[in-house]
Order: structure tokens, then C-alpha cells, then sequence
């Protein structure tokens, strides 16, 4: 154990003393974090919304199918009571629910107005503006084509409510964002480069045939960067939320209990990584060219998952940090509790095994 220990502080040590190593692992996270894009729109395909109709008339009917036969929205459930919303929202099924008023058809038909309230889920808040202006598209057709025949026009009214984030401040996608991208730059970059440094100038064999077991080298090799990790998704929720106000709705300890376990995954793919790579250049262009790039593009964090080419969108499933943002931004917007996120969680640790046992295999580490 003392032997482990010495060599766990000798990695503290040369990561430490490397002043690029140090900006890498600090000064990115920071200067992202301050400097990252607040305003980034884009349009939606195929959202799953829900219906809560309260009126249940030929009219809404009509209204209803005319935005399920548009190309913007899947109807995804129908709801027969407001407690269900807060539910399917937080278990992330639907991104908007539609509430038709009672008596909509006698409304509109003697007041010449009815009400259709938009409640949308504005853990996102560009999808959900972009969600209330859809809808109000919609329904403005459907108003004028009612009103061809009709004198005094008949008016649908819209009222927009918007759950988690009522102000539609974009900090609240980037932060989770921004962290799920820094952990897998430090946690599988880093790691990556860090193994085939050793196999690069030839001291791995070295080290793999000291008195310490080869099991213990990589978990010695890794260790400093799971508390670099750590630290550095401190100082993003401690800037969010102090700096730009970022909820934390959820449990705290779940919330690290979930970090940790998407550093230990990047980990292993930066373990993994290291096993096809001979060279510190080939280590971390496989990194930023295998990584960043799909978890940038393929991880809903910029670009809505749903409005992709079905290949993309099951492609996108081998992305951990697809669950990852999942499951922080459920866990900070949402309060969502483990019996939410338990699918999430378990693909997630799913990938860990996965990516450990191929590594092992790799590298024929004994586990006695």
C-alpha cells in the first residue's frame, strides 16, 4: 500500500509541476464557463408534447390533429388532470403539454374566444420558445381559417407557462453543458495522454513489471485525474450558481454521486483509448476528434437530439454524455430523484463495465 501511495503522489507531483497540464485542467473550465454563448437557436422536429383537454369537443379534436399532423410535434400522451404534468415532465417524456380550457367549443362560439394554455419545459429554454412560438403558429392558422365564414371573427387565445426556467436564461443549458464537456476533456483526454506518455517513452513495461501489481499502476495512473475532476465540477456548479444564479433543485449528494460516476466512465474510455494508441499525438487526436467533437454534436447539449436523422439519433446512444446531461439537468432544474434517472444510470455504469473490461482485456491486467 505504501508503494501504491508513492506513486499515486509521484502522478500529483508531475501533474502539478507541468504549468500547460495545470491551465488545461483549471484555466479551460473557467474561461469556458465565463465566456461560453448565451444565444443559440434552433429549430425543432418531432417534440412529444401532451394533451390535457378539458373540453373534449369536436373542436379541439380538430385543433389537436392539426398539430399532430404537423412535422414540429408528436403527440406523445394525453393527460386527464394538471397533477400529471409536473410527473411527465420530470420523467422527461414530454417537452411541452397543451391545456384546452372547458366548454372551449361554447367559448369560442359565444364569447368569439377560447384559451389554450402552453406549459413548456424550460430546462432548455431555446426548445421552449421555440416550442410557444410553434404552437402559436399553428393555432393563428387554425384561427384564420375558422374565420373565413365567420363575422365577428372567432379568437383562440394562447397562454404560455413555462416550467423550471420562467425567465429562459440560457446559462441553464450551457452550465450542465460546459461541465459534461470539461469532465470528458480532463477525465478521458487526459487520462489518455497521460498512459501513452509512458508506453511512448518506453517506461510502461517498466513500471507494468515493478513489484506493483499492472492493476494498480492504471488505477495509480487515473486516480490524480478523478480528483482533478472532481474539482473542477465544483467550480462549474459553484460559478453557476453563484455567479449566474443556476438552481440546484435536486439532492446534492446524488448529484455527486452521478459526477463521479460520469468521471469514472470517461475514465475508462480514456483508459481505452490509451490501449489503440502508441503515441501522445494519436491518443489525443482520437480524444478531441472521437470525443469532443460527438459530445458537442450527438449530445442534445447544443443541437435538439429529437430533430436529427434517425441514424444521428441512434448513434447519439453510445454518447455518454448524452445520459449525463440527461441526468444533471434533471437533477438541477427538476429535483429529480434516482427513481427518475435510474435508466440513465444504469447505461452509464453499463459503459463503465464495458470500457474497463475491454481495457483489462487490452492491457491483461490480473485482477487477483
Amino acid at each position: 500500500m505504501k508503494r501504491f501511495i508513492g506513486f499515486v503522489t509521484k502522478e500529483f507531483y508531475h501533474i502539478f509541476r507541468d504549468k500547460r497540464t495545470m491551465f488545461i485542467l483549471f484555466g479551460m473550465p473557467i474561461a469556458q464557463i465565463m465566456l461560453f454563448g448565451f444565444a443559440i437557436t434552433n429549430e425543432i422536429n418531432n417534440v412529444n408534447i401532451a394533451i390535457l383537454d378539458k373540453s373534449k369537443d369536436a373542436e379541439t379534436h380538430k385543433i389537436i390533429n392539426k398539430i399532430s399532423a404537423s412535422a414540429y410535434f408528436k403527440i406523445n400522451q394525453e393527460i386527464t388532470n394538471e397533477k400529471q404534468i409536473e410527473s411527465v415532465f420530470k420523467k422527461g417524456k414530454v417537452k411541452a403539454v397543451l391545456v384546452f380550457e372547458k366548454n372551449f367549443i361554447k367559448n369560442l362560439q359565444t364569447l368569439k374566444q377560447a384559451k389554450v394554455q402552453v406549459i413548456t419545459d424550460a430546462t432548455d429554454p431555446n426548445v421552449a420558445n421555440t416550442i410557444s412560438n410553434y404552437v402559436n403558429a399553428i393555432l393563428q392558422n387554425y384561427t384564420h381559417e375558422i374565420n373565413k365564414n365567420n363575422k365577428p371573427n372567432h379568437q383562440i387565445q394562447t397562454q404560455t407557462r413555462l416550467y423550471y426556467n420562467p425567465e429562459l436564461k440560457s446559462v441553464f443549458t450551457f452550465v450542465p453543458g460546459v461541465m459534461t464537456i470539461i469532465l470528458m476533456l480532463v477525465s478521458a483526454m487526459m487520462t489518455s495522454i497521460s498512459i501513452t506518455r509512458e508506453k511512448e517513452l518506453g517506461t510502461m513495461e517498466v513500471l507494468l513489471v515493478s513489484p506493483l501489481k499492472p492493476f494498480q499502476v492504471i488505477v495509480g495512473k487515473v486516480f490524480p485525474y478523478i480528483f482533478l475532476s472532481i474539482i473542477n465540477a465544483a467550480i462549474i456548479l459553484l460559478l453557476g450558481f453563484f455567479v449566474f444564479g443556476m438552481p440546484i433543485e435536486g439532492n446534492i449528494f446524488l448529484l455527486a454521486f452521478e459526477s463521479v460516476l460520469f468521471i469514472t466512465t470517461a475514465l475508462s474510455l480514456g483508459i481505452l483509448i490509451s490501449t489503440v494508441s502508441q503515441t501522445q499525438q494519436t491518443a489525443m487526436m482520437l480524444s478531441l476528434m472521437g470525443l469532443m467533437l460527438p459530445v458537442i454534436i450527438l449530445s442534445g447539449f447544443i443541437f435538439p437530439i429529437s430533430s436529427m436523422p434517425l441514424l444521428l439519433q441512434v448513434i447519439s446512444n453510445i454518447i455518454p454524455a448524452k445520459w449525463f446531461i440527461i441526468i444533471i439537468k434533471a437533477v438541477l432544474l427538476k429535483g429529480a430523484t434516482l427513481d427518475v434517472i435510474w435508466k440513465e444510470t444504469l447505461i452509464l455504469v453499463g459503459m463503465t463495465v464495458f470500457f474497463i473490461a475491454v481495457s483489462i482485456k487490452k492491457y491483461k491486467i490480473r485482477l487477483e
